[in-house]
């Protein structure tokens, strides 16, 4: 990977330097034969130290990105650096009987998902950026103007450090996150929706192992997720915490002492983990919903939160952005192969008529789970403990769920499916 200088053009220009965009390049530029010539555009210093993408907060890949990644080798370096299997998922409601657990034994799978800190993605994914010649790291930049015409490039114009740089390129990637400049320069709508709560994120150690179990807890003050992580010494005590509170609650919540927290978590959470015997600084993030009402444009791509941003109660907005990447990088591939302009409209409506299905139904079922698990109205409450209940003891609708969880959904690109490009 080199720094680019100067005007330029590029097959490709991606816009976000973060896991997915990041994910990207890593995917086109590895492939024989094909000679893209690919630029990452980010605002922040590429460092997995500062990247804001970067950093100690947990990431639940699901087995199908944990494919995506093998097949593109990145996969023994993360395992290298930390990754800790989920072999047991228990979905439960505080204060109501239902219940339900998924086992990957029972799905016939090593595991059915995967915790890393997202950390060490970015060790993996800088690391191997740095080793391809065909990518220029244009950093820290940020998109001033975009011309998408119909002509063979797109034209976009770039301030890095004080100075407008012009490039030209086939395809621009949107993947700069759910405020995505790009898309908005480009006029893209999109759906939006303000849960009006806030995610709490923690780490924790817990009394007793965590014995490779996730747990999902519904409460009055809304949804928590206990993630099992890689501990630095070796023990597996420590979870991940991510905790969706209503707006105003959390900034108290997020405020509290060390032992005021970790009572008030024991209180709402249950003894089923054990007991919490340390928490780490604990930080906030506002949670909101969107959707881009178009996923492609004229020499124009939309991926990962720029396309679609979700609330975090099912661990499944990287892993649908990591989908984008493997259907829209072989997308690029196939094209490119067969000598057509992969950046024209008609070419990239594949990519969008593939990914909305996914897309909307992913979306569709988190917005749900949100909306009835929030619910204190009883005949609701009751409903979905029948409902939890049923999945329990009803082996189809508990591997529709598994599938679903592990990102097995509709038609698999090549990539997910152990295939290269």
């Amino acid at each position: 990977m080199k720094e680019s200088a100067g005007s330029a053009n590029y097959d490709v220009l991606i816009v976000g330097g973060g896991m997915v965009g990041a994910s990207l390049a890593c995917a086109l530029s590895q492939v024989n034969g094909t000679n893209l010539r690919i630029a990452v555009v980010e605002s922040s210093p590429f460092d997995c130290g500062q990247q804001s993408s970067f950093d100690a907060r947990s990431v639940a890949l699901s087995d199908s990105s944990r494919a995506i990644f093998e097949t593109l080798g990145l996969w023994p370096e993360m395992q290298a650096l930390g990754v800790m299997p989920i072999k047991h998922i228990h979905v439960s409601d505080r204060g109501h009987p239902g219940s339900t657990h998924l086992d990957c034994h029972e799905q016939g799978v090593a595991a059915l998902g995967y915790v890393l800190e997202t950390r060490v993605l970015g060790e993996v994914l800088t690391a191997s950026m740095n080793q391809r010649d065909n990518i220029d790291l244009i950093c820290p930049g940020r998109v001033e103007a975009i011309d998408l015409g119909q002509d063979s490039v797109a034209v976009v114009d770039i301030n890095r450090e004080g100075k407008i740089e012009r490039l030209g390129a086939k395809l621009v990637v949107a993947a700069d996150g759910a405020e995505s400049c790009l898309r908005n320069l480009a006029g893209i709508k999109t759906f939006k929706l303000n849960y009006g709560q806030t995610a709490v994120i923690a780490n924790l150690i817990c009394d007793r192992p965590h014995q490779h179990i996730a747990y999902e807890r519904f409460t009055d003050s809304g949804p928590m997720a206990l993630l099992p992580v890689s501990d630095p010494e070796g023990g597996e005590h420590r979870y991940a915490l991510v905790w969706s509170l209503k707006s105003q609650q959390a900034e108290a919540v997020a405020g509290l002492d060390e032992a005021a927290f970790l009572e008030y978590l024991q209180e709402q959470f249950g003894r089923r983990a054990g007991r919490f015997i340390k928490a780490s600084a604990r930080h906030v993030y506002p949670l909101k919903f969107l959707l881009a009402r178009e996923l492609v444009g004229s020499r124009l791509a939309i991926i990962g939160n720029a396309a679609h941003s979700l609330h975090p109660v099912s661990g499944q907005g990287f892993n649908l952005g990591l989908r984008d990447v493997a259907v829209l990088a072989q997308i690029i591939i196939d094209a490119q192969r067969k000598g057509l302009d992969f950046g024209m409209r008609e070419i990239l409506q594949d990519y969008a008529h593939w990914r909305r299905r996914d897309q909307w139904q992913t979306a569709a079922s988190t917005d749900s789970l949100v909306r009835i698990f929030s619910s204190t109205f009883p005949p609701l409450a009751l409903a979905r403990n029948l409902g939890l209940l049923a999945l329990d003891i009803l082996p189809p609708l508990k591997k529709h769920l598994a599938r679903q969880a592990m990102g097995y959904i509709g038609k698999q690109p090549r990539l997910s499916r152990g295939l290269p490009l």
